[in-house]
């Protein structure tokens, strides 16, 4: 396991030159193959608790996605592009996969890892995730801390929503930093509005901090995947979360 996140650590796939496309189809068909191969192996192992550890409600995915900025996405291209880490699904797990990860403050360039519900992935066109998401803007070096506290209470089941959670995104960027949680229904706004209420009370948030909920639908008709979020630097520009 250490292997594995040494190896997240030193990652720079997010920013390989597109003339690197010329690696030959031979490589391109071993990854599939391999893909192909882990996720069948996924498929026949399921994730359980080990003896005497403590089990969560629902077993979660650590994903990790990292892109040049400025390029062009497409829906294949940023499903490639996400990595899947590991699955857990007690809370001994979890601290393994985590005790290794870097931290968000600590990743650089156009960064991010997602927490999900196992199943689900981090996209917009998932199945699951026909709802919206809460966001949040943060100055930088705040996110370790709020991804923690955001994550814990997601696995502790402090939202207090039945199923409605789907996973939750820390973005690392140049100038500042965005976490969100995604929800599964966007037009139920007693639900929306306890996960609004829940995030101000984990992450101790300032009562004139500004929060965003967008539902995906509104994501995908912006072009470009990172349409919702340039918006969003636009018109709420001041103020920012700024937490001592």
């Amino acid at each position: 396991m250490n292997n594995k996140f040494d190896a997240l650590k030193d990652d720079d796939s997010g920013d390989h030159d597109q003339n690197e496309e010329n690696s030959t189809q031979k490589d391109g068909e071993k990854e599939k193959t391999e893909r192909d191969k882990n996720q069948s192996s996924s498929k026949r192992k399921a994730v359980v608790p080990g003896p005497a550890e403590h089990p969560l409600q629902y077993n979660y995915t650590f994903w990790y996605s990292r892109r040049t900025p400025g390029r062009p996405t497409s829906s294949q291209s940023y499903e490639q592009n996400i990595k899947q880490i590991g699955t857990f699904a007690s809370v001994e797990q979890f601290w393994r996969f985590y005790s290794h990860m870097v931290r968000p403050g600590d990743l650089t360039g156009h960064s991010d890892f997602h927490l999900f519900k196992e199943g689900i992935k981090p996209m917009w066109e998932d199945d699951a995730n026909k709802g919206g998401k809460w966001i949040i803007r943060l100055r930088k070096g705040l996110a370790s801390r709020c991804w923690e506290n955001l994550i814990l209470a997601m696995l502790g089941e402090q939202f207090m929503v039945g199923e409605e959670i789907c996973g939750a995104v820390v973005s690392v960027r140049f100038q500042e930093d965005i976490i969100s949680i995604w929800n599964k229904t966007a037009s139920d706004q007693a639900t929306t509005a306890r996960i609004r209420d829940t995030l101000r009370r984990v992450l101790n948030l300032p009562p004139n901090t500004i929060m965003e909920y967008k539902t995906h639908t509104d994501s995908i008709k912006m072009p470009g995947r990172l349409g919702p979020q340039r918006l969003l630097f636009q018109n709420l520009w001041k103020p920012r979360l700024n937490v001592p």
